[in-house]
C-alpha cells in the first residue's frame, strides 16, 4: 500500500493541518491585493498585477505541496547531501555568478531563466532535511562532541559564511536556532551547545558595530519615534496603521497607510495592512491560525513513526514558527527590522512556494503516522 493512502487507497488528510492553511492562503490573497493594488495600477497600468503573480505562485506551491505531500518522506534521508551541496551552490552562485541580482542594498535573489528565486528560503529546508538525516544515522554516538555536534556546526557555519556576504542577518539566526533546536532534541550535550554561544554573541555584536546601518536598526528598534524619517520609517507608519484599525479594521480596501506611507506593505509588512483593514479581531484570527497550524504541526512530528520524521518534522514546524514571530514581532515594533515575509499571506513566490512544499511532507509524515 502506498505511503499516505488508506485500506480503499484514499488520501488519509489531516484536517488540523488542512484548514488553517487554506484559510491562510486565501486570506493572503485577498490582503496581497488590498495591498499592492494602487501601486501595481501606477506602476505596471493593472490594479491586479501582483494578484495575478501571487496566484500564479500559490498554484506552482500547490503543486510541490501535493508531490511532498505523495512522496514518502523518508526518501529526503537519501538525498540529504545533495539537497545540501545544491543549497551551497545556490548560495555561492548569488555572490559569486553573473546570475546573483542585488536589491535594496542586499544581493539575496538568484535569476535563472527569467527566474528569480531567494536561495536563503531554500538553505533553511536543506539545513533541516541534513540536520534530521545526521543526527538520525548518529544517534547511537550523539554524546560524542566531535560526532554530534561538531559536523552540524561546521555545516551551519559555511551557511552562516555564505549568508552574511549577503547580507542577511535574520536567516542566519533562524538556521542557528534551528541547528540548536534540532541538536538539543536530539540529545547533544548542553555543555555542548553553550560554549559557542558567548564567541558568537560576540561575533554578532561586532558585525552589528561595525555595519552604521545595523546600528541604526538597532537604535530606532528602541525608540521607532525618535527615528520616524530614516530607520524607523517603516516601524513607525506599521505602528499607526495597528492605531488606525483598531478593535474592528477600517474595513477590507479602506486602509490608508498601505498607500506608499508604508514600503513593501504587501510583502514584509502585509501584517500591518491586515491589522489597519480588519483590526484587533482580524489580528488575533491570523496569529490564532498559525497557532494551530504550529501545535498540530508539533503534534504530528512528535508521533512521527521514526526519529528522522520526528527531527524534519519538528524542523519544518520551528522554521515556520520563527519566521511568523520574527516578521509579526518586526512589524509591531517588537523586534529590530529584519526582511522577512509572513508565511503563506505576504507577496513572493520563493517563499510561498518552498513554504507549502514544506506543508506538503508534514501531512506526509502526518499520513505515515496514521499508517503505523
Amino acid at each position: 500500500m502506498k505511503e499516505g493512502f488508506d485500506r480503499r487507497g484514499k488520501f488519509r488528510e489531516d484536517p488540523w493541518l488542512w484548514t488553517p492553511l487554506l484559510i491562510l492562503m486565501a486570506t493572503g490573497l485577498v490582503m496581497v491585493y488590498s495591498a499592492s493594488a494602487s501601486r501595481a495600477a501606477l506602476t505596471f497600468g493593472s490594479e491586479y498585477h501582483f494578484l495575478f503573480r501571487q496566484a500564479i505562485y500559490m498554484v506552482a506551491g500547490l503543486a510541490a505541496l501535493f508531490i511532498f505531500r505523495i512522496f514518502p518522506y523518508r526518501f529526503l534521508a537519501g538525498l540529504a547531501y545533495p539537497i545540501l551541496a545544491l543549497s551551497f551552490l545556490f548560495l555561492a552562485a548569488v555572490l559569486f555568478s553573473d546570475y546573483g541580482h542585488r536589491a535594496g542594498g542586499a544581493q539575496r535573489w538568484l535569476i535563472l531563466g527569467g527566474l528569480s528565486f531567494q536561495p536563503s528560503e531554500f538553505a533553511k529546508y536543506a539545513l533541516i532535511i541534513y540536520l534530521a538525516y545526521s543526527l538520525n544515522k548518529k544517534h547511537e554516538q550523539i554524546k560524542n562532541f566531535t560526532i554530534g555536534f561538531l559536523p552540524h556546526f561546521v555545516v551551519f557555519s559555511f551557511f552562516a559564511i555564505l549568508l552574511i556576504q549577503q547580507p542577511d542577518f535574520g536567516s542566519i539566526l533562524i538556521l542557528m536556532a534551528l541547528a540548536w533546536i534540532l541538536m538539543f532534541l536530539a540529545g547533544v550535550p548542553l555543555l555542548h551547545l553553550a560554549w559557542p554561544v558567548i564567541p558568537l554573541g560576540a561575533f554578532f555584536a561586532w558585525i552589528v558595530y561595525t555595519a552604521p546601518y545595523r546600528m541604526r536598526r538597532i537604535l530606532s528598534f528602541t525608540d521607532p519615534w525618535a527615528h520616524a524619517q530614516d530607520e524607523g520609517y517603516q516601524v513607525s507608519r506599521a505602528l499607526m496603521a495597528f492605531g488606525n484599525g483598531g478593535p474592528f479594521g477600517q474595513g477590507l480596501g479602506n486602509g490608508r497607510m498601505k498607500m506608499d506611507y508604508i514600503p513593501e506593505s504587501h510583502t514584509d509588512f502585509i501584517f500591518a495592512v491586515i491589522g489597519e483593514e480588519t483590526g484587533l479581531w482580524g489580528v488575533c484570527m491570523v496569529l490564532a491560525l498559525f497557532a494551530v497550524l504550529f501545535w498540530r504541526s508539533m503534534q504530528v512530528s512528535m508521533a512521527a513513526p521514526d526519529r528522522f520524521g520526528l527531527y524534519l518534522g519538528t524542523g519544518i514546524a520551528v522554521a515556520l514558527a520563527m519566521q511568523v514571530l520574527i516578521n509579526t514581532g518586526v512589524t509591531l515594533g517588537m523586534l529590530p527590522t529584519k526582511g522577512l515575509t509572513l508565511p503563506f499571506l505576504s507577496y513572493g513566490g520563493t517563499s510561498l512556494v518552498v513554504n507549502l512544499a514544506a506543508m506538503g511532507i508534514l501531512m506526509n509524515i502526518a499520513a505515515s503516522r496514521s499508517k503505523a
